[in-house]
Formats: structure tokens, C-alpha cells, sequence
């Protein structure tokens, strides 16, 4: 009797402690928030645009770390707004394939799909898909040439988003750029994916700009335009172990089109593999710029070419559709660039080229260990400088500045 009293008591304090640690995690919140719960109610194949603001709201009012989950299958997504700040670290899972509106009629800012604002300690995460469904639009896209083209949405802008990861997830059919980086501080993307065709247009992989501490790894990008494209401001980025292409290449620039640009600095790409691309790793400003702006410790090394166009290039008579004066040199001052065992093809037989400012010449630009061959019938493999002075260290001659100016 003394036995089964003592048990029946036991069992009590087991369910109060129960609910009390129920009732503790209720208050304090954290965990896990599914959007497909019954508190949510999304379901696949309906748009779950409010669902997913729900949940987000109750996870980033948490007190202790939680999770927003999107499970596998297919959801309409009109746009979402993931901000902060949040109360504690913060994690998006995606498995399943976000939709946008083919048109984007319906977005309340017609240049942004999703946004990830004001976050500290932020994870994207999951095999999920970010699904632009841009081929309508790239038919209509003439921002590439027409300075007043109307706003197209981007799939992903991180805007003040610090401590942060982004991995395993991908970036699909955008209509505009995939990703833009903004303002950012220490944000990592790992194993990331991009995937658009050839034939998409305006489509950068992804694009940063005034942002310090940025790092892009073991990811894969293929799209319409720049692979990666660095604009102004933006400080210690690391690009590793990337491959890219199809697409325009890995670009810094392109800079000196706007009045009070902020310096770029601390670039440093390495061990990256580009093929099939329009353009190698290049740097290009625009002439007549109205104001005067920096470039200067950009590295390349340990890069892969494969059948890439202008393998190696800075540009600075960027000009593109004829929308500038190519008279007047550029103001953006380049210095402190090297460009490291670049090996592989080019599908050009222009395979080098560094084109400088007048007036205003890149300084301290290093070429060593450079091994192209030209796979084309078009000539033969040559280079080109102009307005520099590079230091060259076991470089063939065809590639060594064979024309100089």
C-alpha cells in the first residue's frame, strides 16, 4: 500500500513538472513553428503568404532560439518579409519549393520577392527551392540597356543582416538579379545554388554591394549575366571554391558610374572554376565618372578556364550600349591587383587584357604563373595592356602584354 502510494505520488509530480516545463516553453517560446501546423495552416499547392508571416512573427518574438519550417512540396509564395530584429537566433528551413507569381503584378514592391532585413544570427537553411519563375519577364527586361526600365523583382535581398548563414538552399529562374547583398556584415553562403539559363537576362547570381566580411563557398552558379558581381563598398570578401557558368563571369564593378561610391577593398577569390562564360575574372569601371572612387586589393588565384571569353580583364572603357563618353578616363583608381595561376582555355584569342585608365594607371597589378590556350580558329592566343606596368613572373610571352600602349 505504502508502495503504490509513493508511486501515485511520483506520477503527480511527474505530470506537474510535465506542465509546468510546457507551460515555461509556452512563455519563453522558442522551437519549432511549422507552417503547415494547425496554428498556420498552409497546405501545398496554395499560397501560404500569410501563413508563413505568422509563423515568422511568433518565432522572432521568441526569447529563445527557433525555427520557421517549410516542408517539402509546392507552395505559391506572393512575397514575404522576413525582418527584425529578432529576440534570439533565428533559423528558416525551406524543404519544399517556393513559387513567385510568374507576372509579379501582385508584389507591394515591384524590385523584391522576399527581403531579410535587420537580423542578427540568421540561418536560411534546407534543399529548398526559391522558385522566381522570371521567364515572362525576361522577355520584357531592357534594364540591361535602358537606364529607366521599370523595377523587376529580385528573388532574395539581405539588407543589414549580420552573423549570418545562408546554405544548402537554391535560387531558381529569378526575375532580376537571384540575390542582392546589401549592407551586410559577416554573412556566409554555403553550398548555395543559382540556376537560370543562358538566355535569362539581367539575371546576376549574386550581386553585392556596400557589405564587409561577405563569404561565398563550395556553391555553384549558372545564370544569364555575372556569376558574382561586387559594386561599391564592399570589404573583405572571400570567394571560394565556386564553379560558374554558364554566365558572364566573376565581376568586380561594374564601378565609377555614380557620384560618392564607396571604396572597394579586400577581394580575394580563389580556387574557382568558370566554364563556357561570356568573361573570365574581370574588373570594369565607366568612364566619365563623376566622381572620384578606389579599387585596390583584389586577388585572383588558383582559378580554372574553360572555353571562357576574355579569360582575364580589367576594363576601365566600360561601356556598355554606347550609354557613356568614352573620351573622358575613367575616375576610379585601381591598384594592388594580382591575378595567380590562371590556368585552363579561352574561347577568345584575346585571353588577356588590361585596359587602364588614361591618366590615371593601375599600380602595383602582378601576373604570375598564367597558362591559357586559345581552343578557337580566329588567330592566335595575344594580350593587351595599356596605362600599366604589371610585374610578370612565368608567363608565356602571348600572354605577357604582347601589345602594349
Amino acid at each position: 500500500m505504502g508502495l503504490k502510494l509513493v508511486i501515485n505520488m511520483l506520477l503527480i509530480l511527474m505530470a506537474i513538472s510535465s506542465t509546468s516545463a510546457s507551460r515555461s516553453r509556452e512563455l519563453l517560446g522558442g522551437g519549432v513553428f511549422d507552417v503547415t501546423s494547425g496554428k498556420y495552416g498552409a497546405k501545398p499547392n496554395s499560397d501560404i503568404t500569410q501563413a508563413i508571416a505568422n509563423a515568422w512573427k511568433d518565432a522572432c518574438a521568441s526569447t529563445m532560439p527557433s525555427k520557421v519550417i517549410v516542408p517539402k512540396g509546392i507552395y505559391k509564395l506572393k512575397e514575404a518579409n522576413f525582418n527584425g530584429p529578432c529576440k534570439a537566433p533565428i533559423e528558416l528551413q525551406v524543404y519544399g519549393t517556393l513559387q513567385a507569381s510568374p507576372d509579379g503584378a501582385q508584389l507591394s514592391k515591384p524590385d523584391t520577392w522576399i527581403m531579410f532585413s535587420y537580423l542578427d544570427r540568421f540561418t536560411l537553411s534546407g534543399t529548398g527551392i526559391f522558385d522566381g519563375q522570371g521567364q515572362q519577364a525576361w522577355k520584357a527586361n531592357d534594364c540591361h540597356k535602358n537606364p529607366k526600365c521599370s523595377s523587376i523583382a529580385i528573388n532574395m535581398r539581405f539588407h543589414s543582416v549580420k552573423n549570418s548563414l545562408v546554405r544548402d538552399v537554391t535560387s531558381l529562374n529569378s526575375k532580376n538579379f537571384h540575390v542582392n547583398v546589401l549592407g551586410c556584415e559577416r554573412l556566409t553562403f554555403q553550398h548555395f545554388t543559382v540556376t537560370a539559363p543562358e538566355t535569362s537576362v539581367n539575371t546576376d547570381g549574386i550581386h553585392i554591394g556596400r557589405s564587409t566580411g561577405i563569404n561565398i563557398t563550395d556553391s555553384n552558379i549558372s545564370t544569364g549575366d555575372d556569376c558574382i558581381s561586387i559594386g561599391d563598398g564592399t570589404k573583405q570578401l572571400t570567394i571560394t571554391k565556386v564553379t560558374c557558368g554558364p554566365g558572364h563571369g566573376i565581376s568586380i564593378g561594374s564601378l565609377g558610374r555614380y557620384p560618392k561610391e564607396e571604396p572597394v577593398t579586400g577581394i580575394y577569390i580563389k580556387s574557382c572554376t568558370l566554364s563556357n562564360t561570356m568573361n573570365g575574372i574581370r574588373i570594369k569601371t565607366w568612364p566619365n565618372s563623376p566622381a572620384a572612387s578606389i579599387a585596390s586589393d583584389i586577388h585572383f588565384e588558383d582559378i580554372i578556364m574553360n572555353n571562357v571569353g576574355n579569360p582575364i580583364l580589367i576594363d576601365q572603357e566600360y561601356c556598355p550600349w554606347n550609354l557613356c563618353n568614352k573620351q573622358v578616363a575613367s575616375k576610379v583608381k585601381i591598384s594592388n591587383v594580382s591575378f595567380r595561376n590562371i590556368r585552363g582555355t579561352s574561347s577568345t584569342p584575346l585571353a588577356l587584357k588590361i585596359l587602364c585608365a588614361k591618366g590615371l594607371p593601375c599600380d602595383k597589378v602582378e601576373m604570375t604563373d598564367i597558362n591559357l590556350k586559345y581552343n578557337g580558329k580566329q588567330g592566335s592566343l595575344t594580350s593587351q595592356c595599356s596605362n600599366v606596368r604589371p610585374t610578370i613572373t612565368r608567363v608565356p610571352n602571348p600572354l605577357a602584354c604582347a601589345t602594349k600602349s
